[in-house]
């Protein structure tokens, strides 16, 4: 008797200790246990890598010589106003047939493959303040923009400004060195091609719900390990109050939706701090399965976006990335693309715990990096 009742007290124990795991794991934003996932995860942004660059008219639009036309008209509407690039609106920006390729734009990021890239904006005839007025004029559209840095700016320039990239508060896309597969902070990051690199800078693209699929197939164990919290470096644009890092899981199911937070230098660098969750040796194996698949060839494809080219990227499903680069020699030559972070309408919920990432998850009106310093505006250089 004795005996059993020791078993029925370590069982009690075991389940009191499980019922508080699931608790605790529905309070970071994890709303279903790993044996409750799905196997498998279906859908248009569920691709392949080989597929996609075997079918680039499944993220490829060709601007039509009227397409050009309305935005271009657009654009000098706006410019007559006298406003910052920042305070750019769908009603001052007024288009009259783009509009309803935006609006297909919007479906293929929040419930098709994820991603889309407009082709033939002709910017070598623009002035760089009018290439962004036609470029944050169809990013209002699409969405709300946000800030990209404690600065406030909404118009962000990928640039090497020769930021090094080893110093734990550099941000990657200053340099031109390789980056990691990572998310940004928003729905949709935006990109406008302004000059290429001399040599590289291809703009890499794999699907979270892809890799998924394969660490469930193959590794259940290492995949269970990416939906708990791991902590990621804030590099230095702490919000008032908060920690220098977050504390989000790379992979969380909420609502029906697999949503994906990642940036693994990001995550090695938030080890510096004390306070931070330590990486098990079994997370680290299960970050370095999530790398290996993102840049497997068959899971993978590249572009080389071209001047004039914009590519709309939705962050809760995709993971993008960039190859290194050797840039021109002369300062005007050199590689320089526009950013835009989009907050959608519409879109799926988030979890609590992206509260750490984007203060409000309110649908719509949530993204970007805002500290007690940050005034929005749009720097043109």
């Amino acid at each position: 008797m004795r005996g059993t009742g020791k078993v029925k007290g370590v069982e009690s124990l075991r389940y009191a200790l499980n019922q508080l795991l699931l608790t605790l794991a529905d309070h970071k934003g994890t709303d279903m246990k790993p044996a409750a996932l799905p196997d498998t995860i279906t859908g248009p942004s569920a691709w392949l890598g080989v597929d996609m660059a075997a079918a680039p008219e499944t993220w490829l639009y060709d601007l039509t010589t009227d397409d050009i036309s309305d935005l271009e008209a657009a654009a000098t509407h706006f410019q007559t106003l006298g406003l910052d690039v920042g305070e750019i609106s769908v009603e001052s920006f007024p288009l009259k047939t783009f509009n309803a390729h935006i609006e297909k734009l919007r479906q293929t990021l929040l419930s098709g493959v994820g991603l889309e890239v407009l082709r033939g904006l002709p910017i070598a005839n623009y002035s760089q303040a009018f290439a962004a007025t036609i470029f944050c004029g169809i990013g209002a559209h699409i969405g709300s923009a946000r800030s990209q840095n404690a600065q406030g700016h909404i118009l962000g320039h990928v640039r090497d400004i020769g930021a090094d990239a080893n110093d734990p508060n550099s941000r990657i896309y200053q340099t031109c060195e390789r980056q990691t597969f990572h998310t940004d902070s928003a729905d949709v990051v935006g990109l406008l091609c302004i000059q290429e690199a001399k040599e590289g800078g291809k703009s890499l693209l794999v699907s979270a719900e892809t890799i998924y699929n394969r660490m469930k197939e193959t590794r259940p164990d290492l995949l269970a390990l990416l939906f708990d919290p791991i902590a990621t470096d804030r590099r230095g644009e702490i919000p008032d109050g908060a920690k220098p890092f977050m504390e989000i899981p790379v992979l969380s199911w909420h609502a029906g939706y697999l949503t994906v937070f990642y940036q693994r230098q990001y995550i090695d660098s938030a080890q510096r701090f004390d306070a931070a969750m330590r990486l098990t040796p079994e997370h680290i194996e299960a970050l370095d399965l999530f790398d290996a698949l993102a840049n497997d060839p068959d899971l993978c494809f590249g572009m080389q976006l071209q001047p004039g080219d914009m590519q709309f990227v939705y962050n809760h499903s995709q993971l993008h990335d960039r190859t290194g680069f050797l840039d021109w020699p002369d300062a005007s030559q050199r590689r320089h693309l526009m950013r835009l972070w989009l907050s959608i309408d519409g879109d799926r919920p988030l979890p609590e715990v992206f509260k750490e990432r984007y203060g409000s998850i309110e649908v719509g009106n949530r993204g970007g990096i805002i500290t007690s310093q940050t005034k929005l505006h749009a720097p043109l250089d």
